[in-house]
């Protein structure tokens, strides 16, 4: 079991080893908690905003989306879509926005635990934070999808809406309504962080796979 656990977490650094090339065992370990508090600091900001622009609000409508809520012009929009059978926005990712605070401090902690693994598995726990971004967006995308695609038809203009799927970033046309939806500073943040533990993998690689590949062909006794 002992000997599992040590190639799990992989070889020690010698002392005169990290004395001698401190910098390049501290560059991976600063990457990868720099992306840690990335992703922390990013649960307090907004992470993708929406703005429907409809002639009876020619200065737009907007709603701003944090992990576990959104806020903004939430009402005035969830009136407008119950006019073309669309569920209210409140209804979306109940589940996700739930448990998204924890399970954002447990990613990160995933990627605090990578600085003590020295073998390959550190990418395996970086793995989460690298690809958060893109599971928010995709997540997302599937609830937008979800309600665009699934109106009511009892509402009052679902005849002259056809059922559609409005696009999580960029423009989209919905009827005469035009939407824009854009990152948040949070999501800009969690892209950061996927960057960094990029590279800390890359540096973290290069580090360690000398002291496992000598470890593999000189095993101690």
């Amino acid at each position: 079991m002992s000997e599992n656990i040590e190639k799990l977490i992989g070889p020690r650094v010698p002392e005169a080893e990290m004395r001698a090339h401190r910098g390049r065992y501290l560059l991976p370990t600063l990457l990868f908690a720099a992306a840690a508090i990335l992703l922390l600091v990013s649960i307090f900001l907004p992470y993708w905003s929406l703005t429907l622009h409809a002639p009876q609000y020619p200065e737009g409508l907007r709603v701003v989306a944090k992990l576990n809520g959104i806020s903004g012009d939430v009402r005035e929009i969830d009136g407008l879509n119950h006019y073309i059978g669309m569920r209210p926005l409140g209804e979306a990712a109940s589940f996700e926005r739930s448990i998204s605070l924890l399970g954002v401090l447990v990613v990160a902690l995933l990627i605090l635990a990578s600085i003590f693994v020295h073998s390959r598995w550190a990418a395996l726990l970086a793995l989460p934070a690298l690809l958060f971004p893109v599971i928010f967006l995709a997540d997302l995308q599937y609830w937008l999808a979800n309600f665009g695609q699934n109106l009511d038809p009892k509402a009052p203009l679902s005849s002259s809406v056809k059922p559609f799927i409005p696009p999580v970033l960029f423009e989209g046309h919905i009827a005469q309504f035009t939407t824009t939806a854009t990152p948040g500073i949070g999501l800009w943040l969690a892209i950061l962080a996927s960057l960094l533990i990029l590279a800390g993998l890359f540096f973290h690689r290069r580090a360690y796979k000398p002291l496992v590949d000598a470890e593999t062909a000189h095993p101690a006794a």
